[in-house]
């Protein structure tokens, strides 16, 4: 936290802090994956300048570069002697001052990095979930930023996820404020039409996913046609295939929507084309996107974490033998 290595029952912030009251934070989803080459982040830097954009965009100047808070990543991964984890890197408005002005408050930066398994589960990964269209609506860009990851802004997601558990479905979709299909409650999303990905544009309110870049560019070089435009709701029904993608989820089949089968009801071909590949590309095992990848190896290795940092070694041995994270840090 602000460039010093925490124990993880230590890592807190006061009850007056900025961000805490008022949403004032940006942050970022990135994952880590077990690879032959060893330890790597996926298209970590990509992520890394999408934290710097959101921060500029909410007048946040980060008091560390996007450079050192790769550095303080991989160390902090290595310490936890982690082979795979989720990393959360925060940029937020701290304790100093209160009320709308946040510009005098500190500018605050913590990364923490767990094991976790896939956002909507390996049976959703596996065979796809069930989806509702949510009476939220995405927020709109005359009011906040989509294209900004930020705290606050999140409250619109877990609205619509709430309603989508609470009616027995397993995930949202958002319409924007023009009624076109948006994205999900934590992902992107497209739809296949006659062997043609659709996805919504930019302009739909999007959040610009770095997984979605990824599909993309994977569909484009197996020499599929990928078309960005506006969607309309009934589209999604009338899909052949309708799959949704983000950093937490990676690629998840869907096979039914408010009720209405998609295809065939389960993971369709192109869908399972994709995912074969994204998921090579996730864990080394694709030569022609090793560009994605971040080896911790290029910073520094996977050794054993340091008892001293944060606490004693007792700490350090209980917290790996309970399987959690010894430490968070930032900077």
């Amino acid at each position: 936290m602000n460039g010093e290595f925490v124990a993880w029952e230590d890592a807190k912030v006061h009850v007056l802090t900025h961000g805490l009251h008022y949403g004032t934070g940006v942050f970022e989803g990135i994952r880590c994956y077990e690879t032959e080459l060893g330890p790597a982040v996926f298209r970590h830097v990509d992520h890394l300048d999408r934290l710097a954009r959101s921060a500029e965009l909410y007048y946040m100047p980060m008091p560390y570069s996007v450079s050192e808070l790769r550095g303080a990543t991989h160390e902090l991964i290595a310490r936890n002697r982690l082979r795979s984890c989720y990393i959360r890197p925060l940029v937020y408005r701290g304790y100093g001052q209160m009320g709308l002005n946040p510009l005098e408050a500190p500018v605050d930066v913590t990364i923490a990095v767990w094991e976790w398994g896939s956002y909507l589960g390996d049976e959703g990964k596996l065979h796809g979930i069930r989806a509702k269209v949510s009476s939220w609506r995405r927020l709109s860009p005359d009011s906040l930023i989509p294209h900004a990851k930020a705290s606050g802004q999140y409250l619109n997601s877990v609205l619509a996820k709430v309603e989508t558990l609470k009616a027995g479905y397993e995930e949202a979709i958002l319409l924007d404020d023009h009624g076109h299909v948006c994205e999900g409650s934590g992902e992107n999303i497209f739809l296949v039409r006659d062997g043609v990905i659709i996805t919504p544009p930019q302009t739909a309110s999007i959040l610009d996913g770095i997984s979605r870049k990824s599909v993309v560019a994977i569909a484009r070089d197996l020499g599929i046609e990928v078309v960005e435009r506006d969607v309309a709701r009934a589209e999604l029904y009338l899909a052949d295939e309708v799959f949704m993608t983000g950093t937490a989820a990676e690629l998840v089949p869907v096979w039914e929507i408010d009720d209405h089968r998609i295809g065939a009801g389960r993971p369709g071909e192109l869908t399972c084309t994709l995912r074969g590949v994204f998921e090579d590309a996730l864990h080394g095992r694709s030569e022609r996107y090793r560009e994605w990848l971040d080896v911790l190896g290029e910073v520094g290795g996977v050794g054993e974490a340091d008892p001293r940092v944060g606490g004693a070694a007792e700490r350090a041995e209980a917290a790996a033998e309970a399987g959690l994270p010894i430490e968070a840090a930032a900077g």
